[in-house]
């Protein structure tokens, strides 16, 4: 990511950047394969519980009372991490969340972090904030490093990497890892191994560590951070500073609560029963794990989003990413067209809103609205919904601005409200394309020059029909 740019923004429109990384053959087929195998995971584990409908609608309504008591929970929440030895800071935006963190870390004497995967440090910009005040992070999840290491940036939620093959990873560990094997093998064993050697330094060495949470309960003030690989349990344990940046949104009213969401998370992210590891911490327990711990809560947008009635639901998010592996938009452009940290169908309609959807207009545009994502959401967000909702949010923003695409509908528009205006001009058009009509022979025509060329660059346009509706009906039933 550029210096300055805004993590939640792309630098081209998804339509161009989707036309971008089409031509990509080998990122498709790496986007096919690994979606399809999480998500026939997801679906068998899925079909192993017999009231799994009954557990979303557990979810949507744990998140919905999230979302209508914040200002009480999020007190609730200040006061028992408080109590239990954390110290809270509130943050309004990614700057001031940066700002924090970074003099958080700068106070502990610390130019090194590690970091356990965090999308809310990806949406804040936090890496790059850090290394601008000198201060090195280590990301510790695999695929996080595998990406890190590339000097590029996510295209998954879950799996960050999803768009690298093995032979890619080798080359970029080859290349890029200190203390590499220039002899090192695709084999996946022979990768983790690597990465765990190169890692194993970082964990002992570190002084701070920082960490998002998946979940973060009111009544205890307790963080749930939950993970695969141990590389969190690591920097949740043996840094002496422990740094947590988490979206407001993140909340349960209750510890009971977690029952439900460590049901649906598990299957409907990586299609396992239960995750590998679960770290749950509160404050801090004198003689273990960190003995100083930050809680950094950031709003950057989200109240912003709870105003709206309709987009408010995409706040349910719990990170599974399970709408991304069903979704055939994503499945053939990848996450990078997204422009956004969160990309597929919920950074379709996440991102909108916290930037405000004149920063991020193309992205509700970016779906086939099949239905598909809110099938397979673990909290029923109802993502189409939500991008028809945006979609006109974005019309209504450009109205009164001149557009050629508004003139040529209001042209139309006089045309067909008068039937024989609209009879003479379908004859005339019939008449301009007869030539071409002989040439074309049926087909369809693929190119139109400008104005009408944006409405070619994505579709065909078809010919005038040889004769209209009203004309047959005349012609064989005698009735005008």
């Amino acid at each position: 990511m550029k210096p300055g740019a805004n993590p939640l923004v792309g630098e081209l429109p998804f339509p161009a950047a989707a036309e971008r990384e089409l031509p990509r053959a080998q990122l498709r087929l790496n986007l096919q394969r690994a979606t399809h195998t999480i998500r026939d995971k997801r679906s068998r584990v899925v079909d192993e519980v017999p009231d799994w409908e009954e557990l979303r609608a557990a979810g949507s309504a744990i998140k919905t009372d999230v979302l209508a008591r914040m200002p009480e929970l999020l007190t609730r929440f200040e006061a028992a991490a408080t109590a239990a030895g954390a110290q809270v800071h509130w943050a309004r935006d990614a700057t001031e969340a940066c700002a924090v963190v970074t003099r958080l870390v700068r106070e502990a004497g610390a130019d090194e972090v590690v970091k356990v995967k965090s999308m809310a440090t990806q949406e804040i910009g936090l890496n790059e904030a850090l290394a601008a005040a000198g201060i090195a992070a280590v990301e510790t999840d695999l695929a996080e490093l595998i990406v890190q290491l590339a000097d590029d940036t996510p295209s998954h939620i879950l799996v960050p990497a999803i768009h690298y093959n093995r032979r890619e990873i080798r080359d970029i560990f080859r290349e890029r890892m200190a203390g590499a094997d220039p002899a090192l093998g695709d084999e996946p064993a022979a990768l983790a191994e690597a990465a765990r050697q190169h890692l194993r330094a970082k964990f002992l060495a570190a002084k701070v560590a920082i960490s998002g949470a998946n979940f973060a309960v009111a009544d205890t003030g307790t963080l749930v951070v939950l993970e695969s690989e141990g590389n969190g349990r690591m920097c949740l344990t043996l840094p002496e500073t422990l740094i947590s940046v988490v979206g407001i949104e993140k909340l349960v009213p209750t510890f009971a609560d977690l029952e439900v969401f460590l049901q649906l998370l598990p299957r409907s992210s990586t299609g396992e029963r239960m995750n590998p590891y679960t770290s749950m911490w509160t404050g801090v327990t004198p003689g273990d794990g960190p003995q100083t711990v930050h809680v950094v809560l950031v709003d950057n947008g989200r109240t912003a989003t709870l105003a709206d009635p309709v987009g408010r639901q995409a706040l349910h998010c719990i990170r599974c990413s399970a709408c991304l592996n069903v979704c055939p938009v994503y499945e053939r452009v990848g996450g990078h067209a997204y422009g956004s940290v969160y990309p597929g169908p919920i950074g379709a309609i996440l991102s909108p809103q916290l930037t405000g959807v004149a920063a991020n207009r193309s992205l509700p545009f970016a779906s086939t609205l099949c239905g598909a994502c809110y099938d397979v959401c673990p909290v029923r967000i109802n993502i189409p919904e939500v991008l028809v909702h945006l979609r006109q949010a974005a019309v209504d923003d450009q109205r009164g601005r001149p557009s050629p695409e508004r003139t040529a509908m209001r042209a139309t528009a006089w045309l067909m409200r008068d039937r024989r205006r609209y009879a003479r001009a379908l004859r005339a058009a019939r008449a301009a394309t007869a030539p071409l009509a002989g040439v074309l022979r049926g087909r369809p025509v693929r190119r139109l020059p400008w104005p009408m060329s944006a409405w070619t660059a994505t579709r065909d346009a078809p010919l005038p029909a040889r004769e209209s509706f009203r004309e047959w009906w005349a012609r064989n039933r005698g009735e005008s």
